[in-house]
């Protein structure tokens, strides 16, 4: 099953969802109201309440633009729902173990919701593409920044 290009899971696309709603009804109401404020204390060009809110006001109309975009091209994928769950594809943990019997568990998420730090590895990323299809027991090499690295798929789950 191939996967489409903007792949997300459920709890991804609702935490971005999240962003977007408190960007457009809290944060951007509170700084219009501000500037809308300083506008009217005279000259602006010295107003750093009206300057710094114009600023944010840009901030946060841009990232609204950007959350705007990659929700319509998202496609929301549910991981449990994957028909074949011995091999790896979007959504699933891949516990892997190194040359040196190191193990690692990634979690094959979009790339919008990808965290490094807690083993939620984007789509596109060089590690998630040598494993999709991947196997229980099957060696995959990795380009990695430090030179390539073998890792050995010791466990596939869809939670």
């Amino acid at each position: 099953m191939s996967a489409p290009t903007n792949p997300i899971t459920p709890a991804g696309y609702a935490a971005m969802k999240a962003r977007y709603d408190h960007l457009l009804g809290k944060e951007r109401p509170e700084i219009v109201e501000i500037v809308s404020w300083a506008a009217g204390n005279g000259d602006r060009s010295e107003n750093g309440d009206y300057l710094y809110g114009r600023k944010r006001m840009r901030e946060i109309d841009r990232e609204l633009a950007y959350l705007a975009r990659r929700m319509k091209a998202a496609r929301v994928i549910e991981p449990g729902e994957q028909p074949d769950k011995n091999r790896a594809f979007f959504g699933a943990t891949v516990t892997l173990a190194d040359e040196d019997d190191n193990e690692k568990v990634v979690t094959l998420v979009g790339d919008d919701e990808q965290d490094a730090g807690i083993g939620r590895i984007g789509w596109s990323s060089p590690l998630a593409r040598a494993l999709k299809g991947a196997a229980v027991g099957d060696l995959r090499s990795v380009r990695l920044p430090g030179g390539h690295k073998e890792w050995e798929v010791i466990a596939i789950d869809y939670a």
